[in-house]
C-alpha cells in the first residue's frame, strides 16, 4: 500500500527580525520539518533557514502550527492538553502522556516568560493570579495570559520563540 505523503512550503510574507538582536535575516537555505496532524498522517513542510545579520545564529520560520521539537501539529498537542479524555488524536498512550509530562513541567515557565514579555512591552495590566499554583489548574493559569480559546497553545509558544527563551527539549542517550 502505497502512502500519500502531503508536502507544504512555508514562507514568511514580511520582514522577519532575528529572535536574539532584532537584526534582520537572510534566507540561507530551506529544511524539511515533519508533523503529523490529527489522523496521525505526516505531512512534510518546507521552511526557510535563516541567518542573523549580525550575530549570525541560523533561526527555522516555524508556522503558527507546529511548535518547536514536537512531531504532531500544534492543534493536536492543545486538543489532548485541554481534552484529555475526549480528543480524536491518533497517537499512542505515552506520546500522550509526555505531552502532559511537558506542559505540567513547562507551565510555570512559560506564565513567567510571558509576565515579563508583557512587562517588556507594557502591555497592561498582568493578573496577580497567574503565578500561584493554588489559583486553579495549569490551564486555567495559562488561560487568564492567552485565553482558552482555540490556539491558546500557538498564543503562548509563538512569543516566547520569538524572544528566543523558548527551551530546548530534545532528548539525546549517550550510549558507552
Amino acid at each position: 500500500m502505497k502512502t500519500l505523503i502531503l508536502e507544504f512550503l512555508v514562507r514568511g510574507a514580511g520582514r522577519i527580525p532575528s529572535p536574539c538582536c532584532g537584526k534582520d535575516m537572510l534566507v540561507r537555505g530551506t529544511k524539511n520539518r515533519k508533523a503529523k496532524d490529527h489522523t496521525g498522517q505526516s505531512k512534510t513542510y518546507n521552511i526557510r533557514r535563516l541567518q542573523c545579520t549580525n550575530c549570525q545564529t541560523i533561526h527555522h520560520e516555524l508556522p503558527d502550527l507546529l511548535i518547536p521539537y514536537k512531531r504532531y501539529e500544534a492543534e493536536c498537542i492543545e486538543d489532548v492538553l485541554t481534552n484529555p479524555s475526549a480528543h480524536i488524536v491518533a497517537a499512542d498512550d505515552s506520546t500522550l502522556s509526555r505531552w502532559h509530562g511537558w506542559f505540567h513541567q513547562f507551565v510555570d515557565y512559560w506564565i513567567g516568560c510571558l509576565n515579563s514579555i508583557m512587562i517588556r512591552t507594557n502591555q497592561g495590566n498582568i493578573p496577580q493570579d497567574v503565578t500561584s499554583k493554588c489559583s486553579g489548574t495549569a490551564l486555567q493559569r495559562i488561560g487568564r495570559l492567552a485565553g482558552d480559546a482555540n490556539g491558546w497553545l500557538t498564543r503562548i509558544v509563538r512569543p516566547i520563540v520569538n524572544i528566543n527563551l523558548w527551551i530546548h527539549t530534545r532528548s539525546a542517550f549517550i550510549v558507552q
